[in-house]
């Protein structure tokens, strides 16, 4: 299977109700991210770096910063002669979680492409995996499907995970839905799928005409009637379903390994440049273990920290455990703990803020505290 022989299909707006105060304004795929990048920059370096040439984004709403970010996909190395992003349109304000028809509303996108694969992928995964490794495998096992997965533990609080049931050939023979959670490792699947264009659309003019809506349930069944075969993604790998979610993958990226792996020069993570000037730090500032983004102004105390581009931190300020989106202002001599604080808001001097670890405070975008 050739890499360009497959279209990639982006669900921007994953989960987007377990994320609502980040995702009011905003996709879920479009969250900021490490300082620098949003989430949807992961899914498309993922599938650019292993030569797909043509990607679209299904987004529902609040698509503007997306379309923003991801412009016309020259970052990526998507904007060439023989390649193309494409935001596919909002499909009517259906339920996002319906799958099947979000699907086959965009069937005259899908079928008139000129790749016979299509690569279904969520917005809200942050890994770096080589896609071209699960076309030969895919290719390798004569697969009409197959399922990318993680072994690992569900996590608490995961709603409807789906789980496999893989033999040593790496053939799915079930696939359960919402399976009793224990402190096991699982081979825990994503959403990420490949599949062949016109088994695609097959099943999913079938599942129309069946009422069967629920794409949960059409990936059970397809194990009785398809070639299924699931390929085990070993790299690090984090879906963001929650706010703890995303207040402890940031966190998570303080350890090196992590960015070791997530950042690895041979498959880059691309993103929209914004140009700023060097990180300016006073004399009365420290910072410790903390991800700074450019164009940043501390006089303050930063620790364990991660500060998008253009934040102020104001003298006699001091913050600890927080993640801050890009050109807000920190006042001085406040002192913030578990704090995430969204892009534009103003925190004025001597104000204190604590969430928890398990329960960050959040402060919405523009705001003025």
């Amino acid at each position: 299977m050739r890499s360009n022989d497959v279209l990639g299909f982006v669900f921007s707006d994953s989960l987007e109700g377990k994320t609502p105060e980040l995702a009011a304004s905003r996709t879920t795929s479009s969250i900021p991210i490490g300082g620098k990048y949003r989430l949807i920059d992961f899914v498309l370096s993922n599938m650019s770096n292993s030569g797909m040439n043509n990607v679209g984004i299904v987004a529902k709403s609040n698509f503007l910063s997306l379309m923003d970010h991801v412009g016309s996909g020259s970052a990526y190395d998507l904007s060439k002669r023989r390649s193309n992003l494409t935001v596919l349109p909002p499909y009517g304000g259906k339920n996002f979680s319906n799958y099947v028809e979000t699907i086959y509303s965009m069937h005259g996108y899908i079928e008139n492409s000129r790749e016979n694969y299509v690569l279904i992928a969520p917005g809200n995964v942050v890994t770096n995996i080589d896609y071209s490794d699960v076309f030969d495998f895919h290719s390798k096992n004569n697969a009409d499907v197959t399922l990318v997965y993680s072994k690992c533990v569900v996590k608490k609080g995961y709603e409807r995970p789906i789980t496999l049931e893989v033999d040593d050939d790496g053939k799915v023979n079930q696939v359960f839905v919402k399976p009793e959670i224990t402190d096991e490792l699982v081979n825990q699947f994503y959403g990420t799928i490949l599949i062949r264009k016109d088994i695609l659309m097959e099943e999913i003019r079938n599942a129309l005409s069946l009422n069967l809506l629920d794409i949960k349930r059409i990936i059970q069944k397809s194990t009785e009637k398809h070639r299924v075969f699931a390929y085990e993604n070993k790299g690090y790998c984090y879906p963001i379903s929650t706010i703890n979610d995303y207040f402890d993958f940031n966190m998570d990226l303080m350890k090196k390994e992590v960015r070791d792996e997530l950042f690895n020069p041979k498959r880059p993570i691309y993103t929209k440049v914004r140009d700023d000037a060097p990180s300016r730090y006073g004399l009365t500032s420290s910072v410790k273990n903390s991800i700074i983004s450019q164009g940043c102004i501390i006089d303050g105390e930063v620790e364990n920290c991660v500060l998008s581009k253009g934040v102020y931190v104001g003298a006699g300020a001091k913050i600890s455990n927080c993640i801050v989106m890009q050109d807000t202002k920190i006042g001085c001599n406040t002192n913030l703990n578990y704090v995430i604080i969204d892009k534009d808001v103003t925190i004025k001097d001597g104000r204190s803020l604590m969430g928890f670890d398990s329960y960050p405070m959040y402060i919405a975008k523009k705001s003025v505290v």
